[in-house]
């Protein structure tokens, strides 16, 4: 498989793309962008002839976490049979569900049940089982409460461009499905890592050195506000609560000092399955405790395997023996490069990076769509859509949206 810089070195010597310079800088890197196929994004292009679990649409909650979990799979296809309710001319594969959003709004509706039973030798599927009305909703239904993750697939032939565009455009979409050009079905995923890796390999390029050489102080990122936070000394209930509503990373500081001292994030859910302790006394246990056992966790894994064991591994794996656990923070100073928030992230495989001044106060967050936004030029096509998967997925639960609102149905 070419790398990044293999292409540049192809396109240039066709003459393909001019030289970044002045006013056609943001056309020469679309260009640029525009000639790196799908295939050179790692993980794109899986080997097997099925690379994600799939869920089928009358599937139970229950049913999708524990196909994920037990299939190592950070998320899932929804796949329906062609003769249905959608008519006969939709795909098989027709949406996209994330272990971390079924995850949590489960613990919310679990957080609502009254006098919930405190076992300390109930674990998380256990759970579930005992709150039929939680476990047995159907994944259709979960459409009508945006559970589903925007479903927007590229196809083999289209570039790495198309794709950094729908991440852009589209502020929830963190994995875009590639699918075959005659049967639509799913050979494979592009994630933002993934999209930050291939960019990494382009290292020494003009067209990226201009724009990741430069500082953070230099930026203007989209997430402006500062970072969602929880205290140290809250518990790890509450960390989960505020996390269901922010998704890219919750800030853990102490509360005296007001210092970064850890986070919380989406790839952290699998621990609450992993350890039946951790889930029975979530309401207990705090937030530094939390990441004390993450720290361990993380060592256990460093001492056993070294980084390289996870070449080859599914794109969408929730643990990638080997690897530094996501649950420790990531953090950068303003006087960082881009870059190297880039290389800290990809190999962390981090949502985000939280900004500190210098004695570890917390100013901003970056994520990895804030990344890839500052390579995507500002031509976007806004003529790039994902099509009616969503739309019949709601109109089945008897809703519709108009205008970006949800209607439901009389």
């Amino acid at each position: 498989m070419d790398t990044a810089r293999d292409a540049a070195a192809s396109i240039v010597a066709a003459g393909g793309v001019p030289a970044p310079a002045g006013e056609y800088w943001s056309e020469a890197l679309k260009s640029f962008l525009d000639h790196i196929p799908i295939s050179s994004v790692p993980g794109a292009l899986q080997p097997t002839a099925c690379p994600a679990v799939e869920i089928k649409l009358d599937g139970s909650v229950l049913d999708a976490i524990d196909a994920m979990y037990g299939g190592n799979a950070a998320g899932a296809v929804i796949v329906d049979e062609v003769r249905s309710s959608f008519g006969k001319y939709v795909d098989r594969d027709i949406g996209f569900v994330e272990f971390s959003s079924i995850v949590l709004w489960a613990l919310e509706e679990l957080g609502k049940v009254e006098h919930e039973t405190a076992d300390i030798s109930s674990d998380f599927l256990s759970c579930l089982k005992r709150n039929p009305h939680i476990a047995e909703t159907k994944v259709a239904w979960l459409a009508k409460l945006f559970l589903w993750e925007p479903f927007f697939p590229v196809r083999t032939h289209e570039t790495l461009f198309h794709a950094m565009l729908l991440f852009t455009k589209h502020h929830r979409l963190n994995v875009v499905p590639v699918v075959e050009s005659m049967n639509s079905n799913v050979i494979g995923f592009v994630t933002q890592n993934a999209v930050m890796e291939l960019l990494l390999q382009s290292s020494g390029l003009e067209w990226l050195d201009k724009i990741a050489d430069k500082q953070l102080s230099e930026f203007r990122f989209a997430s402006v506000r500062k970072p969602a936070s929880v205290y140290s000394d809250q518990t790890l209930a509450d960390g989960l609560h505020i996390l269901s509503k922010e998704k890219a990373g919750v800030a853990v500081v102490d509360r005296k000092t007001s210092c970064l001292i850890g986070s919380i994030q989406c790839s952290d859910l699998c621990l609450l399955l992993d350890d039946s302790s951790i889930f029975s006394k979530r309401t207990r246990i705090t937030m530094e405790e939390f990441i004390n056992l993450n720290k361990k966790i993380e060592n256990k894994h460093n001492t056993a395997q070294n980084s390289s064991a996870c070449e080859g591994q599914n794109i969408l794996a929730l643990r990638n023996t080997g690897q530094q656990r996501t649950g420790l923070q990531v953090s950068n100073l303003k006087s960082d490069t881009l870059k190297q928030v880039m290389e800290k992230l990809t190999v962390s495989r981090s949502s985000c990076s939280f900004i500190v001044d210098e004695q570890g106060h917390v100013e901003r967050v970056v994520t990895r769509r804030d990344i890839i936004s500052m390579f995507s030029p500002p031509c976007m096509d806004s003529r790039i859509d994902g099509g009616t998967f969503f739309s019949a997925a709601l109109e089945q639960v008897g809703c519709r949206v108009e205008n970006g609102q949800m209607i439901h149905n009389h």
